[in-house]
């Protein structure tokens, strides 16, 4: 009896012992967000520790039985940049935590398609991808995907033409032409569309952008001479229930973003998206007359479809439809003085439908079948030119991706559908041609950090004939935070011009095809450097830097030069290059601030019988930058962003024009606060071009004979070109095509974002 009693009281006292020394432990608990929402599925440690756990669908996490101390807590999540923070625990302590994770700009995780048509991450593609997420679109609100790419290092909207305001998009230094521009992978902004396709993407839709940066033929064909951007639209299965943003600036536009998604039965999900665009109010700051910033009237309807498949096959179905109405001209020009030549006028009307699809055939190996067709419809007049055009583009291509040991194999097949006709001389009859495609590639991981990707396409084309573009491709994995890659690919561009081009780059040159045109070719060699550093104090840095060289031959080149009044195609007789050092800089830190930054320098030049010329509309050097500091206590976010571009040479018109030969380096800059301390909601504001610069600076005009846009005034020698008069005394005629940056001073803008997941 005694020693039952004895050994009922040692067990008491040893759980008494234990209790309290159980009550001595800590624990930590939070909810980890993202612009307030809540973020399932981040990783929560204690660095150093086995100490872990992942948040719930209501981003809840709790970490107990804490030994007291000091520790550094660990949030990471795919797409986020980490979060890191010094935590000191004490006996029986039980700390509350919230923790917000900012979307990283240019995540070196993200994963990414486009360079070799297959999802893989960042860190495995041997081909450089760079990335850029919704939160980089936000930085700097715009009203289009061609504005929005101003901030990126290495890619330059450019715009065309002062009284339009048509643009494409540059990347180092290379014309729109070389840009292939891609919607989730599809080739359906090419041609018209290039000019105008980029406008009515609503921003609240895209994914993300991925921009590869030197040629891609061999996996993408014709146009990926010097580079491509594939927009990739949101997931309908995992879009927000609704959202909708919408601003307003000080110089009287309008931008209307709003989406919805949409269950449609129990496997099917609908995205929808509308886009509206309105600027109807005419500036003339810089007082030739002309508006300073073209009027539009755009709206831009979205759609897609996603069904829910066994084995989680894809299928997924996209539609678009975009009308514009814009025009540019003298101030007082009004409708009724459309197409004559009376008031100087430029007056554009573009419907265009695109659809676009993929779907993984019911197979045990992965195929892929993906499709698209576009049909644009262009009505324009330029003064009492009336230019009218169509464009149809049907692709399709079937995909099998194999993995076989150390082998990653991709096979394909492609077609591709061109028709175009317009109402011009230069159109004798419509471009009507089939161009079909086979390509291969391999992927080896012949060593655990080493790899070697090699690919060939073929295509046939009935006006040049057969054309094969290979790529190779060497990444050499140093550790998980370096790695280089070296990268070899050739492009090919077809004959395709089309006098919407000529007519929104001059609205008044005559344009002359010299000779019977080649087929473009390109090599390209690219050098890249990927570093990402984890600091104990939680700073975050990534480095993404490429020295590249690329060759032309058989170049389609603008001749502006020999005769004022003509622009002259000719394949160029020499060579074409394009040189030059990019680098990206990521920096973040703890306490919410964040740096991104990117420069290039470059040369891009043609020699044709021994002299070198820099490209005209090409410049130097490209800054570009993004600060962004978060007042966590109080739901603050200031960005300011900005990009400064070199001098460029500029299409003159003569030895006696008194404009500038050479642009002065100059630079946008732009202020935005964002709180978002409201449920569901986001009101941001700012001011865009705080330097107030705009291109007549420095310039006695802009557009040359603004006075007399129909050359009424204008005296012609024998051979057409233009002569000093007293009324002229620089010898020149009508055109706006003088110009390299926005017309558009310093405003303000304010608008509210509108969120339910």
């Amino acid at each position: 009896m005694l020693k039952s009693i004895c050994t009922y009281i040692f067990i008491l006292c040893l759980a008494a012992s234990s209790s309290n020394c159980f009550a001595q432990l800590a624990s930590i608990s939070g909810k980890v967000t993202e612009n307030g929402e809540a973020l399932p599925l981040a990783n929560v440690l204690l660095k150093g520790t086995e100490m872990g756990t992942a948040t719930d669908i209501d981003g809840l996490f709790e970490l107990t039985n804490i030994q007291p101390g000091d520790y550094t807590l660990l949030v990471t999540s795919l797409g986020y940049l980490p979060y890191q923070t010094k935590i000191s625990v004490q006996a029986n302590e039980s700390k509350t935590i919230n923790i917000s994770l900012e979307p990283s700009a240019q995540s070196l995780d993200e994963t990414v398609v486009t360079g070799t048509l297959k999802p893989v991450s960042r860190l495995e593609s041997p081909v450089p991808v760079e990335v850029y997420s919704p939160t980089f679109l936000k930085k700097n609100p715009t009203a289009s995907v061609f504005d929005a790419l101003q901030n990126v290092n290495g890619v330059r909207p450019q715009i065309n033409c002062n009284v339009c305001n048509t643009g494409d998009i540059h990347i180092n230094g290379l014309e729109g032409p070389y840009t292939l521009v891609l919607i989730d992978g599809m080739p359906i902004v090419s041609g018209l569309g290039t000019v105008y396709g980029l406008t009515g993407i609503p921003n609240s839709l895209i994914e993300q952008i991925e921009i590869v940066k030197g040629p891609a033929s061999s996996l993408y064909g014709s146009e990926a001479v010097g580079g491509l951007i594939n927009i990739i639209t949101k997931n309908a299965l995992s879009a927000p229930e609704f959202f909708a943003d919408a601003f307003a600036t000080g110089w009287g536009e309008y931008n209307l973003d709003i989406g919805s998604k949409i269950d449609i039965g129990k496997k099917t999900d609908l995205l929808l998206g509308v886009n509206y665009f309105n600027y109807d109010n005419p500036i003339d700051n810089n007082g030739d007359n002309f508006t300073d910033v073209t009027l539009q009237d755009r709206i831009s309807i979205f759609q897609k479809w996603d069904f829910e498949r066994e084995n989680s096959r894809l299928f997924s179905l996209a539609g678009r439809f975009f009308y514009e109405d814009r025009w540019g001209g003298e101030m007082q020009w009004t409708p009724e003085f459309r197409g004559g030549d009376e008031i100087y006028g430029e007056s554009i009307y573009t419907r265009r439908w695109e659809v676009l699809g993929k779907y993984q055939l019911p197979f045990e190996e992965k195929v892929l079948l993906s499709f698209s067709y576009n049909d644009h419809n262009q009505n324009s007049v330029y003064g009492d030119t009336e230019y009218l055009a169509d464009q149809r583009i049907g692709f399709a291509q079937l995909t099998w991706d194999k993995k076989a040991g150390v082998h990653d194999l991709l096979f394909g097949s492609a077609v591709r559908y061109n028709y175009y006709d317009d109402n011009t001389p230069a159109t004798t009859e419509a471009d009507n041609i089939w161009i079909p495609s086979l390509f291969a590639q391999d992927e080896i991981k012949f060593a655990p950090k080493h790899s070697f990707l090699a690919g060939l396409r073929y295509d046939y084309d009935k006006r040049h004939g057969n054309i094969f573009t290979p790529r190779a491709a060497y990444k050499w994995k140093v550790s998980d935070n370096d790695i280089f890659r070296l990268n070899f690919g050739t492009g090919f561009r077809v004959v395709n011009l089309f006098t919407e081009d000529h007519a929104a780059l001059t609205g008044a040159r005559e344009v002359i095809i010299a000779e019977e045109l080649k087929p473009e070719r390109s090599v390209n060699v690219n050098l890249n450097y990927l570093k990402k550093i984890y600091s104990d104090n939680g700073t975050f840095i990534g480095l993404d830097a490429s020295a590249f060289y690329t060759h032309f031959s058989n170049v389609i080149l603008p001749d502006y030069d020999t005769n004022p009044n003509q622009i002259i195609y000719d394949n160029l007789d020499g060579k074409s290059v394009s040189q030059g050092i990019s680098a990206n800089l990521d920096i973040a830190f703890p306490n919410g601030f964040k740096v991104m930054a990117g420069a290039t320098w470059q040369d891009v030049s043609s020699t044709e019988d021994g002299v070198t010329q820099q490209q005209i509309l090409t410049e130097s050097i490209t800054a570009t930058w993004g600060l962004t500091y978060s007042f966590r206590p109080i739901d603050l976010t200031i960005d300011y962003t900005g990009n400064l571009y070199g001098p460029m040479r500029l299409p003159l018109l003569g030895e006696l024009d008194p404009r500038r030969e050479y642009s002065p380096t100059w630079s946008i800059q732009n202020i935005q606060f964002t709180y978002k301390g409201l449920d569901n909601f986001e009101v941001y504001g700012g001011i865009k071009n705080l330097l107030d610069w705009t291109p007549n600076r420095g310039n006695p005009f802009i557009i040359a004979r603004a006075n007399d846009p129909f050359d009424r005034e204008v005296t012609f020698d024998n051979n057409g070109n233009a002569v000093a008069t007293p009324n002229n005394p620089y010898a020149l005629t009508f055109d706006p095509a003088y110009v390299y940056g926005p017309n558009q001073g310093i405003r303000g803008f304010f608008g509210l974002r509108y969120t339910i997941f």
